[in-house]
């Protein structure tokens, strides 16, 4: 008689580069994270909204140039990369790869509309778990085919958008300058109304109780982890399948010639970061006008984030085998070992922080912090993400969240008997 081997409810291989890059990738979203749990979500487009203030300008410039975009994206071609690993670990068990993939998403899903119910409107799993759905059906797709869906999606989307946003932008520069049209001066007004009512509604959810916000995102805006899903497809999506084919091209596991990796690090990180000073500069001298921020910060900067995303992932991944023998390395490859719970539970002490359920620090709360003292927040983050992985998993060899999330994806399952699949 046979025994069922356990190996599916065993965690799976790990790839220390892998975990490094998803440790950094998780520590730099908080740094776009903080001022969506600080204030209202059109704070993290535009550092004039809820006001403009000049630390609070600094810090918008500095996060965006460095981390906005660029984090995520890190963490959204590490989820493909992931789902490539995934299936390619239960497939070796015996088990069918999509089968539990598709289990694996519908659990993150769930997990994902708790966060956003629960906790915080700026949930990223949701957006994950669907367009994790999508991906799975091109995965077995080799690395061109995978690039030649993905980098089109991205690129084509955002340029047809940022296109489409020049006229409204002239417009506004007309009007700002003196010279508007009837029309430009109606269009201005309307976004503002809309701006407004925008932060009204922030602020009632920033504000409540903690029974009351999870009412208000829960009966008021149920739909909204869709419609965010649907905002941010031609993104998460085409990044997913970059990371697929980036991991199967042997870029994650040292597979890559030198030269090549530092030319993506040095000319993503350049080019990159050049075209992000430029459009900041131009928001800039025009005072951060509403069209052109919210242009300038999402469909405009698209391209830049993507290819600093590409050299930050190549730059991290060339100092690896350095840092892997260091403490900071070591900390921070556990950081992304527990970067799910890092991540959900980063969201639980930030939102005790700033909400007026917790301490209010928040935005528009009586005891609220102004928005340059926000880096603060951001090291206070990174500190308890770098703290305590290490011993944690020296003894439960795997973070709480990832166990919780791993037990599920796999309840019921039974191995192949030996011979068997």
């Amino acid at each position: 008689m046979t025994t069922p081997d356990p190996a599916p409810l065993a965690p799976l291989p790990r790839i220390a580069a892998l975990d490094f890059l998803r440790g950094c990738a998780v520590l730099g979203i908080l740094a776009i994270n903080i001022t969506g749990f600080w204030g209202p979500q059109l704070a993290s487009l535009s550092p004039a909204l809820p006001r403009l203030d000049g630390p609070g300008l600094t810090w918008f410039v500095i996060s965006y140039l460095l981390f906005d975009g660029k984090m995520r994206g890190l963490f959204t071609l590490l989820f493909g990369a992931s789902m490539v690993l995934f299936a390619q670990s239960v497939e070796r068990r015996g088990l069918s790869p999509d089968t539990m993939q598709v289990r694996r998403l519908l659990w993150l899903l769930v997990f994902g509309y708790l966060h956003y119910a629960l906790l915080w409107w700026g949930d990223i799993l949701f957006a994950y778990a669907l367009c994790g759905m999508l991906a799975l059906a091109l995965r077995r797709l080799d690395p061109l085919p995978l690039l030649a869906i993905g980098v089109p999606v991205l690129v084509l989307a955002h340029a047809f958008d940022a296109l489409a946003a020049l006229p409204a932008i002239a417009g506004e520069q007309r009007v700002l300058a003196g010279i508007g049209t009837p029309a430009d001066r109606a269009a201005v007004a309307d976004i503002a109304a809309r701006v407004a009512q925008s932060l009204a509604a922030d602020a009632r959810v920033l504000h409540a109780g903690w029974i009351e916000s999870v009412g208000l995102r829960t009966l008021v805006t149920p739909a909204f982890p869709l419609t965010a899903t649907l905002n941010t497809f031609s993104e998460t999506f085409p990044l997913m399948l970059i990371g697929m084919a980036l991991f199967k091209s042997g870029f994650f596991t040292a597979r890559w010639p030198r030269a090549a990796m530092l030319g993506l690090a040095l000319g993503g990180v350049v080019l990159g970061g050049a075209a992000s000073v430029a459009l900041a500069l131009w928001a800039d001298r025009s005072g951060w006008p509403a069209q052109l921020t919210f242009a300038v910060t999402t469909d405009m900067a698209a391209l830049p984030r993507l290819a600093m995303t590409l050299g930050y992932a190549a730059a991290l991944l060339l100092a690896w085998p350095a840092l892997a023998r260091r403490a900071p390395g070591r900390a921070l490859a556990a950081a992304g070992r527990c970067a799910f719970t890092n991540y959900l539970g980063t969201s639980l002490i930030m939102s005790a922080l700033f909400c007026g359920w917790g301490a209010g620090l928040g935005w528009g709360n009586a005891h609220a912090v102004p928005r340059g003292s926000l880096p603060l927040f951001v090291i206070l983050g990174w500190a308890i993400m770098l703290a305590w992985p290490q011993a944690w998993l020296a003894r439960f060899g795997q973070g709480p969240l990832e166990r919780l999330w791993r037990r599920l994806t796999f309840a019921g399952v039974t191995p192949p008997a030996d011979g068997a699949g």
